[in-house]
């Protein structure tokens, strides 16, 4: 599919990732971009950079509404199926986060068909795999969910649901379909609901209150750390090419120790403040293992994608921008 000349929606638009799905479609010659948010989680701030641009369309829509969809997928090239409860909203609302990523999937899925959308591009997360496993992990393994805690095993399987549609409408509907299987994404326009990134962020805020970063257990704990920029990439990469019916890791493939993160961020920030070490037994969690080793070879294959950030230049991207919210 081209981009250039394009018409495609964003659900969950003004969102971290939506917003940056947005900016890379219009680097690359969309016509018309719709960012389609019902503003429960989303912010209209997260896409102000935008405002001005003819070709953009900010619409207030909930994607548990399927006539809404049907009027904002009318004519549209692509969707890009980003709106969703993360982990921790879900957890402190389970009907309405299960509704929205399970009953909102399949009202996105069903609106693209009814409206011959040619594409989705489904946003999935390694949360898909559950507990780690030994060796590299690559999109073949199994779940491996009997461990998570409850929130979490929830979020999981709706996003096990989310990939199983995708193949169900590509090979009886005729709607093409990618999932992809996001790791710990972060960057400029950063929330506090993701789970595993909230290290970065709120690591940052304690430094600059004068208050030493606090790490669980003791630092050792991984994540793949990918920026959002390299996952917009991804998701307009899915979009274009003529894959169908599959799913891929977006994931750089390096372990990131939180302990390595806060030693950036100090870094960054001029800071002589030493990390602090405590469990916060009520704290909802996804993985929290000392290994994570996840594989890109099968995105790199297909499509051609490779991350381009590394974990130290994004952090200090996000930096920079969290400080201009201040300014």
């Amino acid at each position: 599919m081209n981009i250039a000349g394009g018409r495609f929606v964003i659900t969950g638009g003004a969102s971290l990732i939506g917003s940056h799905v947005a900016d890379r479609l219009l680097a690359e010659g969309a016509r018309e971009v719709v960012l389609l948010d019902n503003f429960a989680l989303g912010t209209p701030q997260a896409v102000a950079h935008l405002d001005g641009d003819a070709r953009v369309r900010l619409v207030r829509g909930d994607i548990l509404r399927i006539n809404e969809l049907y009027d904002a997928f009318a004519g549209a090239d692509g969707v890009f199926a980003v709106a969703g409860f993360l982990t921790l909203p879900l957890s402190q609302n389970p009907p309405l986060g299960l509704a929205v990523n399970v009953e909102g999937q399949v009202n996105t899925f069903e609106a693209c068909r009814y409206a011959g959308v040619n594409k989705v591009v489904f946003s999935s997360s390694i949360a898909a795999y559950g507990e780690p496993g030994d060796g590299l992990i690559d999109e073949s393994a199994p779940a491996n969910l009997a461990s998570y805690q409850p929130g979490s095993m929830l979020y999981s399987c709706t996003k096990l649901i989310g990939e199983a549609l995708c193949k169900l409408y590509s090979a009886k509907h005729g709607v093409d379909a990618v999932a992809l299987r996001y790791a710990t994404v972060y960057g400029e326009r950063q929330h506090y609901r993701g789970v595993n990134a909230l290290h970065i962020i709120q690591s940052y805020d304690r430094i600059m209150r004068g208050e030493p970063p606090v790490l669980p257990g003791d630092g050792s704990e991984v994540h793949d750390y990918i920026h959002v920029a390299d996952v917009a990439r991804a998701n307009v990469m899915a979009m274009a090419s003529e894959v169908t019916g599959e799913v891929f890791n977006v994931v750089t493939g390096v372990e990131t120790t939180v302990k390595r993160i806060a030693e950036i961020v100090l870094a960054i920030t001029g800071s002589d403040l030493q990390p602090e070490y405590a469990d916060d037994a009520n704290a909802v969690k996804a993985t929290s293992s000392p290994s994570l080793k996840l594989s890109r070879e099968k995105i790199a294959r297909m499509l051609g994608w490779e991350p381009e950030l590394s974990v130290e230049e994004g952090i200090r991207r996000l930096i920079d921008w969290r400080k201009t919210c201040a300014d």
